[in-house]
């Protein structure tokens, strides 16, 4: 099934509908403000797993990250962020930026790495904000790019729909996708570094 929503006063009855899908341990596609994501209730073990097949990987050592609706999300997932930390994701945020964090124990297990973190996104999309909003908690995200592949991130929702559409429960056309991802910084540490850099800048 392929939706339309604008960013603009979104549908609110669509984006019901999207949260019904992932209530139900749905999969779906969305736009962020970079390139389009898959994703589900990361309250969800099946979805996730599900998410984890689809991209070829364990769940447990997955680079998957959380969609959140605000900063406020933070202290649900992530350790107590440092005031520096807090006042750089504040400045980026919303944005197309992903910030790796020390995880909490409210991570769900099935996602939890070695290093124990978790990667948090606030897209500056209100489509996909909305959703999260709605849901109540994070969404998980990741790219629809495969790993393995050299081709550009798929961008053409009516394709992306016709390609995904046996392997997910809904796709939101949004619009047209990006091909630049976010850029991600590690702040687990003393200071933020740099993993990669993506459409958000970094001076």
């Amino acid at each position: 099934m392929i939706v339309k929503l604008y960013e603009i006063n979104p549908d609110q009855r669509v984006i019901s509908q999207v949260v019904d899908v992932l209530e139900k341990g749905g999969l779906i596609i969305y736009p962020t403000d970079t390139v389009y994501g898959i994703g589900c209730d990361i309250t969800k073990a099946r979805a996730v797993e599900r998410v984890a097949r689809i991209k070829k990987v364990k769940p447990e050592k997955a680079n998957f990250a959380f969609i959140c609706s605000d900063l406020s999300q933070l202290s649900d997932y992530a350790r107590q962020v440092d005031n520096n930390t807090f006042k750089l994701m504040k400045s980026f945020l919303p944005g197309p930026y992903t910030f790796i964090l020390n995880a909490n124990n409210n991570v769900p297990k099935i996602l939890k790495q070695k290093k124990q973190t978790v990667g948090i996104r606030i897209p500056d999309n209100n489509i996909i904000l909305e959703i999260v909003r709605q849901l109540g908690h994070p969404i998980l995200t990741t790219s629809l790019k495969e790993d393995d592949k050299i081709i550009e991130y798929p961008t053409d929702p009516e394709i992306i729909h016709d390609e995904y559409k046996d392997l997910v429960d809904l796709v939101i056309d949004g619009g047209y996708g990006g091909i630049i991802p976010s850029t991600i910084l590690d702040c687990t540490g003393f200071e933020p570094i740099l993993i990669r850099e993506g459409l958000g800048k970094v001076d």
